[in-house]
């Protein structure tokens, strides 16, 4: 009923989170590194083979997985407190219900962008986003969304792109 009209408008409102799509290529573009909570040593798995191809097209991906010590050639965090380097976006593949607690400890390490991955979302992520001025994306693929929009950084690594 009403409920469910709400519920829907308010994840079409959210979906971006950041406006049109333009924003997202803004983020993109303006944006380097990229701290993964939830990183997969698996690169079959989405948390495993987004990072891969980010990585590939040239962004610092920072693993967060307590259960691994390093990731894709790079050392993997216990936690996104332990991330001893600056993170523009903190991307979440993590269960719905632990958005909130993760978007709290994107803001106390001063990302500049909360990202749920694809089938992700957090009203209550997004509350805490928008009240530290962070700008945040849901339920969307970074992966897809780079591929989409073209985007490359600097040099890239060949040989770790799932497309290759």
């Amino acid at each position: 009923m009403k409920r469910g009209r709400k519920r829907n408008s308010e994840t079409h409102r959210s979906k971006i989170g950041v406006g049109p799509i333009a924003d997202v290529r803004e983020i993109l573009e303006r944006s380097n590194s990229v701290a993964t909570v939830g990183a997969s040593t698996n690169l079959d798995k989405p948390a495993g083979g987004v990072p891969q191809h980010l990585k590939s097209i040239g962004f610092h991906v920072i693993p967060v997985n307590p259960n691994a010590s390093e990731i894709l050639g790079e050392k993997s965090f216990a936690g996104l407190l332990d991330v001893d380097k600056p993170v523009d976006i903190v991307q979440v593949f993590r269960p719905s219900e632990e958005a909130p607690h993760i978007a709290r400890q994107a803001v106390q390490i001063g990302a500049k962008v909360l990202w749920l991955q694809l089938g992700i979302t957090s009203p209550e992520a997004r509350e805490i986003a928008d009240e530290a001025g962070i700008e945040y994306v849901e339920d969307r693929c970074m992966e897809r969304e780079s591929r989409r929009l073209g985007i490359r950084k600097g040099p890239v690594e060949t040989t770790t792109d799932r497309a290759s």
